[in-house]
């Protein structure tokens, strides 16, 4: 939801028209957001495997502070990325990252966007699952899960045919121009989807009642623990350097305010999500909080639709990022040059895009947990909002040719640091706990 809000904040008339096509390599994560991240906010408030159970109100609240914190770090991510763009005349992510930190770390971070971007794939196809389950409960009339349901209900064909019948078609193309049309529809989906949750906390239905809701968190463990949802929520970074370059003035001055009103919006939905979510079925909310409500309940259904919509719109542009990353790794590992036949460009797209589908999909099959996958690829969202920008601020400064040095470059030599630090610190933490919770569990 990140990135829409600051494309959203930057107007089409601001947009350079012959720029403005990088936009659509833009992964319009919103759609991603809907379910991924805020849906998943009020669960954050509930108990995973070995953990104690999480309060509500008060850990929502006790996030507030450490939400507010961080909003500061990801801010001047996005502004130090906009600086370093801007000096090394870049336009992607990952090639500021290999201009001003070298190509160890460019291809590191590389590397890095490519497993993030597959391991969203993999969620968007366990979203489709999830709001699929639902909406067929109630055309078959029949109790979720319900045994002896007829083959075409099961959850592995649905998934499958939606992901052969809609993803894979819209995935093989070279571009996707068509994804500059979607903006609107996620825009409206999201609101909708928070309006709704937030309406149903103030008028809530009669069979809704919250389960338990604690009053302090059962440790700073806890706390930790809703990290990668955190970082996955606010990361838009990976986006944001062609954003910024799509400008037609790209200043670092306007682009500190436009990336402040989008961060700040975001997290008002979050909040209001988080709060309403958890307050509406306290202890006993689902990770995907649109699964906790009743299956024949119209007006969620509505906003089931739209999950559904944007993510079959979102899949091909996260795919199509991680594509491109593919791509450039190994014509550089190759020596070829990019300007090639079309005929080699084409067969080697097709069977990259096939290899692709088909594993995230297998994996989405057999993974239908998504806060499994969540907990693995929230801590590379934190090296993108943390560690790279910090590089990038470090080697910035290290690059100036002063002989003395005022206070007001050791002092952005240390925030660079302390970027780092952070971030690899929740790398760290969210890694290891993905891996001995969420894994061996």
């Amino acid at each position: 939801m990140s990135e829409i809000f600051l494309k959203t904040f930057v107007p089409e008339e601001n947009l350079s028209s012959a720029a403005s096509s990088n936009l659509l390599t833009l992964p319009c994560k919103m759609r991603l957001i809907c379910q991924i991240g805020f849906g998943r906010w009020p669960s954050k408030c509930r108990a995973r495997p070995g953990c104690s159970l999480l309060p509500g109100l008060s850990y929502t609240l006790l996030l507030c502070p450490c939400l507010q914190a961080m909003l500061v770090f990801i801010i001047s991510g996005l502004v130090i990325l906009a600086y370093c763009s801007q000096a090394s005349n870049e336009r992607t992510y990952q090639e500021v990252v290999w201009a001003v930190c070298g190509k160890l770390t460019g291809v590191l971070c590389e590397v890095a966007i490519a497993v993030y971007t597959f391991g969203t794939c993999i969620a968007f196809l366990i979203i489709i699952g999830d709001q699929q389950d639902k909406i067929i409960a109630v055309m078959a009339k029949e109790p979720e899960g319900a045994g002896g349901s007829p083959w075409y209900t099961d959850r592995k064909f649905t998934i499958s045919l939606t992901a052969f019948l809609f993803i894979l078609p819209l995935s093989i193309p070279r571009e996707i121009g068509f994804q500059k049309y979607a903006s609107f529809l996620s825009v409206v989906g999201t609101w909708y989807v928070t309006a709704i949750i937030i309406i149903k906390y103030i008028w809530p239905d009669k069979e809704m009642t919250p389960a338990d809701i604690l009053n302090r968190p059962a440790s700073w463990i806890a706390v930790f623990n809703a990290m990668p949802t955190i970082c996955f929520g606010f990361q838009c970074h990976v986006s944001s350097v062609p954003v910024f370059n799509s400008m037609q003035r790209p200043e670092v001055k306007t682009w500190g305010g436009v990336v402040t009103a989008a961060m700040v919006i975001a997290l008002a939905v979050y909040m209001g999500t988080g709060i309403c979510g958890f307050l509406t079925f306290g202890a006993a909310v689902d990770p995907d909080v649109l699964l906790s409500y009743p299956s024949e309940d119209v007006a969620v259904a509505v906003a089931r639709a739209f999950i559904i919509l944007s993510v079959l719109t979102s899949y091909p542009i996260l795919h199509f990022c991680g594509r491109a990353v593919v791509e450039g790794l190994w014509l550089r590992y190759q020596g070829t040059p990019v300007e090639e036949d079309v005929g080699r460009e084409r067969r080697r797209r097709v069977l990259q895009t096939l290899l692709w589908f088909l594993l995230t999909l297998l994996l989405a099959l057999f993974i239908p947990d998504i806060g499994k996958v969540i907990s693995v690829i929230g801590g590379l969202a934190a090296c993108f909002i943390f560690v790279f920008p910090g590089l990038c601020l470090i080697q910035a400064k290290l690059s100036e040719m002063e002989e003395v040095k005022p206070a007001s470059w050791w002092a952005m030599v240390s925030y660079g640091i302390l970027l780092v630090t952070l971030g690899a610190f929740i790398f760290g933490q969210t890694t290891a706990n993905a891996i001995f919770v969420d894994l061996l569990s």
